[in-house]
């Protein structure tokens, strides 16, 4: 994530962290909320690519310092029984041309190389959520769920048994990736 930020950046600004994080320690800014002002409202940088900026000045979350395998075991520490489910979702990602994988603390980021079209979140005790960024007509097994006005993932998949993870749904995958592509 922490590589997939930066890149963001240079290709946003074509300036890379090093120059960006210089030109922010030359302002002195002491805190996030002074720096993130200054990259959106007066360099034109936000999103993804102004937190590679702040990380890089102020310090990476702890999160960010974790291999991924620490970052899944978390996820999935008290519902065992769901983490092959994720892990099916995550073996089609490693295969899949043009997917990154970002792990968090609390969910995993499937991105194309244009922007992140899936979410996979352990939801409950007994389900994991695919969200999904979709365009176009939705097909059935796509539920609609609440977000907010501006979220784009505002459909998903409930998988609760290994019979969920199947090729309609790796099919549901490919054309979401190819979408936001």
């Amino acid at each position: 994530m922490i590589e997939w930020n930066q890149s963001l950046l240079l290709r946003k600004t074509g300036h890379d962290i090093h120059w960006w994080a210089d030109r922010a320690r030359q302002q002195g800014f002491r805190d996030n909320a002074a720096l993130g002002a200054w990259l959106r409202d007066e360099q034109g940088v936000t999103g993804y690519a102004q937190y590679a900026v702040s990380w890089e000045v102020f310090g990476y979350p702890e999160f960010m310092l974790r291999d991924a395998d620490e970052l899944l075991e978390g996820q999935y520490a008290d519902r065992d029984h769901l983490r092959p489910l994720a892990e099916a979702i995550l073996a089609w990602a490693e295969t899949a041309d043009g997917v990154a994988i970002q792990l968090r603390k609390g969910y995993v980021s499937l991105l194309s190389p244009r922007r992140k079209f899936a979410q996979v979140t352990a939801a409950t005790k007994s389900a994991v959520d695919i969200t999904f960024r979709w365009q176009g007509p939705t097909p059935e097994r796509l539920e609609p769920i609440r977000v907010r006005a501006d979220d784009p993932f505002a459909w998903r998949v409930r998988l609760r048994s290994s019979e969920d993870v199947d090729d309609e749904l790796f099919t549901l995958l490919s054309a979401a990736l190819k979408q936001n592509s």
